[in-house]
């Protein structure tokens, strides 16, 4: 399985918003985009990874300058086995993987 430094999580109302939140986060630092989840109500949550401090700046981008409203963010760092599982399968069921 592959390793991550840490995963960004980033949630916000609209897919269009959810775009504008991976572009912001992609242009501040060294981050990739993973997947995304969207469920009922419109909610977005977008899955970012890469080394700790880059993940880290990214979702402080977007908390501090938001280019929408953000509904919550987070980082995980060294993130556990079970979350890498999660992450990779919302990624196949949405065909980034």
């Amino acid at each position: 399985m592959t390793t991550y430094g840490a995963f960004g999580l980033v949630e916000t109302l609209g897919s269009a918003n959810a775009i504008r939140v991976v572009d912001q986060m992609l242009k501040t630092s060294e981050v990739d985009f993973r997947t995304w989840h969207v469920k009922c109500g419109g909610h977005a949550t977008v899955f970012m990874s890469g080394d700790v401090a880059a993940v880290t700046a990214a979702v402080e981008s977007v908390k501090t300058d938001p280019p929408c409203e953000i509904i919550a963010a987070a980082v995980i760092s060294n993130p556990s086995e079970e979350t890498l599982r999660i992450v990779q399968e919302e990624a196949v069921k949405n065909h980034f993987a």
